[in-house]
């Protein structure tokens, strides 16, 4: 009985030890990483602000990773064919939730995005990133995977994302919302869209922003607009935080101040330089040499799920995997874009580096589905 259990014991240890080996831990370091970075650059933010709830940031940002870390390694274990299995009940609790923050949402900052539950404060809308990538995924898997898509194909993965993004954008949150529709455009080019729709949808894009600028955006969104053609037309008002942003940018120069000398930061001069203008004051304290390195890291990230994507087994993952990339890559490229004056302001937060539980948590599940997928080739 005893060299029974002994033999048991041992075997189970030598499980262990072979999950361990084969364990992806590339997305998880990659992680690390940039959030170290973040981590720094946020206490440095914040360190001189006159609100000690403003200089305890990073604190509670370190609890978020830990919390995000926990749950990407938790997300890593299920396989895919569970994530397959629930992507579309994943999809509808996520839209659900939205219904109820326009019912019963808390108010911040002119807008209605959160749900508090014990103490606790959700963003539906970020997670819907997510859910999204998972119901694409599973739609196009099990709809004529290897077909080229015509423009009457895209209806059903078009209402898929319409429906979220309705939501969202009554929040208001346009930022969000737009992302989710180009979440959807990348993952349905990868699916091999045809060019000439393309072509159509450009043209209907085209078509629906400029209806969408003149009737459908509030007073406050179109000045964002101009703003970002023009910031010196209210330099005080609308383009302040643009131009702050700039002059942050182009006074870094090559090398940048260093570490906790950020002009803009200490006299606070750049409003949310925690959350969308974190790179602002990276790029003074590290100047365009840091920049380089930090966008590098991302580069090399993003590679990775591309590579993934090449790499498993099944159609859903390959999906998945760009569904995934898409997300970092949106929220990477237009936040890096705004800051520096070559896009309008939308407060899309850059992975890993901007203050927000609900941001790093979305950012911790989408590691967990990486390494979930990439284990897929060795582990399930």
């Amino acid at each position: 009985m005893l060299l029974e259990k002994n033999k048991k014991r041992l075997e189970l240890n030598q499980t262990i030890i072979n999950f361990l080996k084969r364990y992806d831990y590339s997305f998880l370091v990659s992680m690390l990483v940039i959030f170290t970075i973040g981590i720094l650059n946020l206490y440095s933010a914040t360190h001189a602000h006159t609100s000690v709830h403003m200089q305890g940031l990073y604190k509670s940002q370190l609890l978020w990773f830990g919390i995000a870390n926990i749950t990407a390694f938790i997300v890593s274990l299920f396989p895919p064919k569970s994530l397959f299995r629930f992507s579309y009940w994943i999809y509808a609790v996520n839209v659900f939730l939205l219904i109820l923050v326009l019912v019963m949402g808390q108010k911040g900052m002119g807008a209605q995005r959160w749900l508090v539950i014990g103490g606790f404060r959700l963003q539906p809308s970020e997670l819907m990133k997510i859910s999204l990538a998972l119901a694409l995924a599973r739609y196009y898997s099990k709809n004529s995977p290897e077909k080229e898509l015509y423009l009457k194909d895209l209806i059903m993965p078009f209402l898929i994302t319409i429906i979220p993004t309705v939501l969202i954008v009554l929040q208001p949150d346009l930022g969000t919302g737009l992302l989710l529709v180009l979440i959807f455009l990348v993952v349905s080019f990868f699916k091999r869209l045809r060019w000439k729709s393309i072509g159509i949808i450009a043209v209907i894009g085209i078509v629906s922003g400029l209806l969408m600028y003149n009737f459908g955006l509030k007073e406050y969104q179109r000045k964002r607009i101009l703003t970002f053609i023009d910031p010196q037309a209210d330099a005080k008002g609308s383009g302040y935080n643009a131009i702050q942003s700039q002059i942050a940018i182009g006074s870094g120069r090559f090398m940048g101040k260093g570490f906790k000398n950020s002009s803009q930061a200490s006299l606070n001069y750049l409003p949310e330089n925690h959350t969308d203008f974190v790179f602002s004051i990276f790029n003074e304290e590290h100047g365009l040499f840091g920049s380089i390195v930090l966008i590098a890291l991302y580069i090399i990230l993003m590679m990775r799920f591309i590579w993934l994507s090449g790499s498993v087994l099944r159609f859903y993952e390959a999906v998945l995997a760009i569904g995934v990339m898409s997300i970092f890559f949106w929220h990477t490229f237009i936040n890096m874009c705004m800051v520096m004056g070559l896009m309008p302001i939308v407060g899309l937060p850059l992975p890993l580096m901007s203050y927000g539980g609900s941001s790093l948590l979305t950012f911790g599940i989408c590691i967990g589905i990486a390494t979930s997928l990439s284990n897929s080739r060795n582990l399930f």
